[in-house]
């Protein structure tokens, strides 16, 4: 296994050439972080964009009224703290290690001047910034014009097409997330959360089990959306 292999798992890079990865890797360092761990508070200057090797980690806002609101659960291969490449500035969200974590990172400056000399990994950045703009899109999207059933079912689609593992009975999706932690991702209360999934497994479209959501009938949940 090369020690570059890593990088194969982030979406972004796994069709970069050999030459490209070993550029890549010479500029990556990793850090590990304890389960609890804060990687970056929201308003801290930011330098550096960040890759989930192993763990898992959370995006969170705080609003004026100190209420969390959760951005998303990043995982192995995902990408975070994007935004601030090639412009700066403070990170606009917390980013926090919910199990122990290992993170890869990469100066904006060292990445800047890498893609100077290579357009394989500026072409891949590119991409990787598209993609940052259609899921900021689809987030707007969901707090403007949903309700919270709505957005409930949203997230629980998205998990589905991400990290779902189809089984006898559906997609299940495995789930280290309370349900608080879903309720801040929706933008609701515990207790709404709560009685959303209880309706939702009453009518059959899920079936809630101890550590997982299994989606029983995908095209019922959609029509929901």
């Amino acid at each position: 296994m090369c020690e570059y292999d890593y990088l194969r798992k982030i979406p972004y890079f796994n069709t970069l050439s050999e030459n490209s990865l070993k550029e890549l890797n010479k500029i990556a360092y990793k850090k590990e972080y304890k389960k609890g761990s804060i990687i970056f508070f929201e308003g801290d200057e930011g330098d550096a964009i960040y890759f989930v090797k192993t763990g898992k980690v959370k995006i969170s806002k705080t609003s004026q009224q100190g209420k969390e609101h959760i951005i998303k659960i990043m995982e192995d291969g995902d990408i975070f703290a994007e935004s601030l490449l090639f412009i700066g500035g403070k990170y606009p969200a917390t980013a926090e290690a919910i199990e122990d974590s290992i993170v890869i990172v990469l100066k904006n400056k060292d990445i800047e001047n890498l893609i100077l000399k290579n357009n394989e990994i500026a072409l891949g950045i590119i991409k990787l910034m598209a993609k940052r703009l259609q899921n900021v899109a689809v987030i707007i999207e969901n707090l403007a014009l949903k309700d919270s059933l709505g957005r409930t079912v949203s997230i629980l689609l998205t998990f589905a097409r991400e990290k779902g593992v189809k089984n006898k009975e559906g997609i299940a999706i495995e789930l280290n997330l309370s349900r608080q932690d879903l309720a801040n991702m929706v933008g609701t209360s515990r207790e709404n959360m709560t009685r959303i999934l209880s309706q939702l497994d009453k009518e059959g479209v899920i079936k809630l089990d101890r550590h997982a959501i299994i989606i029983k009938d995908v095209n019922a949940l959609k029509n929901l959306s």
